[in-house]
């Protein structure tokens, strides 16, 4: 595809309505008439009236305006793109079986359609070298497609690596991690919150400290109530996470770099729900996205309180991580199996719905749950 010749939506072409943009379509081609409104021999109204619309059938009305092979001639100068006609997948008629499988997508087909992006192809310089708008993006990345193998998103083999992640990658990574900080919690409840050398210090600390039987059995009582806090506080950041941060697609803006950021977040999921080494987040971007979190609970509270929350939070990040893997893949038991239903609706029925993975309570109560 031509980088000079974008792909718009109909959405695209109605924001252009004014005297200072005006944008119009015939025959499925964009045009920017902004420049020849003065000039036009019927009068700018003509044109304006049908700003931000389609003009094929006025165009061919000679009882309107009757216009001359010139005039057609003419307004090829002013095409600067084409309307994208991407299929639909997603449907508010979609229903949740059991046994759902989504059917293999037809690689040459799909692309020859939908001009979007060549799933024979790495797919991150796709995106970044885009010539489709925001709104075109937003309509495409949100229709599933289905490939027994992952695609590639990068060329050179030692980025591709990162973007593909194992399900039981996440436990082997992050429960020794929670189970050192909620060993560490306990030490700081038993000799103090400060007491502890700096993890980068003497990391080794907590361990000397529990096995010289130094663990009052009071500091149970303090670490086990802040890992519980740190169950709750993952419910709300998975909200949150998935909701404000994963689907901030009113907000992105219309740029290459907004849009590869977006595809790399949360993106790629939408596109290939189904893709078994991209449903769980690598450990890199799970430690970029936590890292900020893990520092406000530092300036919250005591170090001793802070990893109690945080192991917590981390554990049921994992249950979180684990679970979205099998609501994708696995039979499951009867309440999982009704979230599996509900957060394939979330993909193949409507996206702006239903952020709930683990369960729906957040959904509840900001309004935003998703009849299935």
């Amino acid at each position: 595809m031509s980088k000079r010749i974008r792909i718009f939506t109909e959405e695209d072409v109605a924001q252009h309505a004014s005297a200072a943009s005006c944008w119009v379509t015939r025959d499925g081609k964009v045009y920017n008439v902004t420049r020849f409104l003065a000039d036009h021999p019927g009068g700018d109204d003509l044109i304006m009236n049908f700003a931000g619309k389609d003009i094929g059938a006025v165009m061919k009305d000679t009882t309107e305006h009757e216009h001359s092979d010139s005039a057609y001639d003419m307004l090829e100068e002013f095409v600067i793109g084409r309307i994208g006609h991407g299929e639909n997948i997603v449907s508010d008629d979609w229903e949740a079986t059991d046994d759902f499988e989504p059917e293999e997508t037809d690689l040459s087909a799909d692309y020859e359609k939908n001009q979007f992006l060549d799933l024979r192809r790495p797919l991150f310089m796709q995106v970044w070298e885009a010539n489709f708008t925001k709104s075109y993006y937003m309509q495409q990345v949100h229709q599933p497609r289905h490939l027994v193998e992952s695609p590639r998103l990068f060329g050179p083999w030692y980025l591709e690596i990162f973007t593909r992640t194992s399900w039981y990658v996440v436990p082997m990574v992050w429960l020794p991690i929670a189970s050192y900080l909620f060993l560490r919690s306990l030490v700081q409840f038993s000799i103090g919150s400060y007491a502890l050398p700096l993890f980068t210090v003497d990391p080794a600390a907590p361990l000397r400290v529990a096995l010289a039987g130094r663990i009052a059995p009071a500091a149970f009582a303090k670490t086990v109530p802040c890992f519980l806090l740190g169950n709750v506080v993952w419910t709300i950041l998975e909200y949150v996470f998935h909701r404000f941060l994963f689907h901030i697609d009113r907000l992105l803006p219309d740029h290459p770099v907004a849009l590869t950021l977006h595809f790399l977040m949360h993106g790629i999921h939408h596109y290939l729900p189904m893709d078994r080494l991209r449903l769980v987040m690598p450990p890199l971007l799970f430690t970029v996205l936590s890292y900020p979190m893990t520092r406000l609970a530092h300036l919250l509270f005591p170090p001793a309180i802070a990893n109690g929350v945080i192991a917590g939070s981390f554990v049921f990040y994992v249950l979180y991580d684990c679970m979205h893997y099998a609501l994708h893949h696995t039979r499951l038991p009867a309440y999982v199996r009704d979230m599996k239903k509900y957060h394939l609706a979330h993909h193949y029925k409507n996206f702006d719905l239903g952020f709930g993975v683990t369960s729906k309570i957040w959904d509840y109560v900001f309004n935003t749950v998703l009849t299935v």
